[in-house]
């Protein structure tokens, strides 16, 4: 009888016992900054995210949709499938430096960027949009494009993130030989510049 109770008492624990809820999604869409370019995927800031937030307990899953060589138009050409299939709460977009590398009209960019943000707030998402510079070389036209995040954010009331290598600005031992793309050692203080901006997003 003892041993029939024991076993009752065991199932009404398992039935009644919330099951550990699915971890909840950010999904990362970027270009090769974010996508870990010439560096292990494991050492890319996507990837130490994840980390982090295993470490502070955050039930997460970042997925990292970053592709080297990425536009604005590309990005929003994959955005819908990735919604559809990843169902993320939180959508990180950091595109935005190819279009301006390329000289691509900035009217394209921010409607590309303007769609992306309107399409994860659909689904249900929360969104992060992160900026970038060019270099001043390229006169007038990289001041429209900085800009233009900033506008974007303002006018769409999105949290946003005005430059990603922004602690990377003046230290060029941070960069790859290429001298476009941060290095391994540059990932932490990527990571570092972007939390304060995706953490209120968190879910408490």
């Amino acid at each position: 009888m003892r041993s029939l109770l024991i076993v009752l008492a065991l199932f009404a624990t398992c039935a009644f016992s919330p099951a550990l809820a699915a971890p909840a999604t950010i999904v990362v869409l970027g270009d090769s900054l974010s996508a870990g370019y010439g560096i292990a995927q494991s050492e890319a800031w996507p990837s130490l995210l994840q980390q982090r937030l295993r470490q502070q307990g955050a039930n997460y899953s970042v997925v990292n949709h970053s592709i080297s060589g990425e536009t604005t138009a590309g990005g929003r050409s994959r955005l819908v499938a990735a919604l559809q299939k990843d169902k993320p709460q939180i959508l990180i977009i950091a595109l935005g430096a190819n279009d301006g590398l390329r000289g691509l009209p900035l009217t394209q960019m921010q409607d590309n960027l303007r769609a992306m943000i309107r399409a994860g707030r659909q689904s249900g998402a929360r969104v992060l949009l992160v900026g970038m510079r060019l270099p001043p070389n390229y006169g007038p036209y990289a001041e429209d494009f900085f800009q233009r995040f900033a506008r974007l954010a303002d006018s769409e009331k999105t949290a946003y993130l005005p430059f990603l290598l922004e602690p990377l600005n003046t230290r060029p031992e941070l960069f790859q030989n290429d001298r476009l793309h941060p290095n391994a050692a540059a990932q932490p203080l990527l990571l570092d510049h972007i939390w304060p901006a995706l953490r209120p997003l968190l879910k408490k």
